[in-house]
């Protein structure tokens, strides 16, 4: 067998850099934190909000990007708890740096146990771009975002923005459409803690992010939408 080993991204990195940084890989610790993570998810979204998945089978082997309608804090972890197999152990959702990584604690829990990379709003330079890019492809990852940037504070889904084909040019990795169902009334921006209530996402199949950004986009958004209806 030909081994190809390389050294840790992440190698030589200070704990609180490595936290935040689009390079940091998981150890044991982190592979078991998280794996505790989404046997808790799984749990209490079984209990609290009844979750039911449509679609599953649209699910590719990795690499791949699972977008969706964004209304509630619920959406990236209900998608995170949808993936089986080592498509949960590969996923990472993109998370808004100054809301999950600001704090000491934050930073740990959503890089340990969430397992997500930082996204600095209107901070994002091109190289972390293209680090996110190599890491999704040479790596095999699942990523978990959301093209509306913010969560509706409606429940209405608005314009999609162009980072996702930013991200994706060139690579050839699909787009995996979600429609969540559910979120908004459980846990709106208006709330501070969540409720129970019903929860469903459909998932749909699979869409090429090849040709121009506005088409993809649009193709993209559209897919989305007719999960919802």
């Amino acid at each position: 067998m030909d081994w190809q080993l390389r050294p840790a991204r992440d190698l030589g990195m200070a704990p609180g850099d490595r936290l935040r940084s689009l390079s940091r890989e998981r150890g044991l610790f982190g592979m078991a934190a998280n794996a505790t993570w989404r046997w808790l998810l799984r749990l209490y979204f079984r209990l609290f909000h009844r979750l039911e998945v449509d679609g599953r089978e649209n699910l590719p082997a990795a690499p791949f990007v699972l977008i969706g309608n964004h209304t509630s804090h619920l959406d990236a972890l209900v998608l995170a708890s949808i993936l089986r197999g080592d498509s949960a152990r590969r996923a990472h959702a993109l998370a808004a740096g100054e809301v999950f990584f600001q704090s000491g604690p934050g930073a740990l829990l959503s890089a340990y146990a969430i397992n997500a990379f930082p996204i600095w709003r209107g901070k994002t330079k091109r190289g972390e771009m293209a680090a996110l890019r190599a890491r999704l492809v040479e790596d095999g990852l699942v990523y978990i975002l959301f093209p509306e940037g913010t969560r509706s504070r409606t429940g209405a889904m608005g314009e999609f923005q162009p980072g996702l084909a930013m991200l994706l040019a060139g690579t050839g990795v699909p787009v995996v459409p979600c429609f969540i169902e559910g979120a908004f009334e459980a846990w709106p921006a208006t709330r501070k803690w969540p409720r129970p209530g019903k929860l469903r996402v459909r998932i749909g199949s699979p869409v090429s992010m090849e040709g121009d950004r506005a088409t993809a986009m649009a193709a993209c958004r559209g897919a989305v939408v007719a999960l919802g209806h």
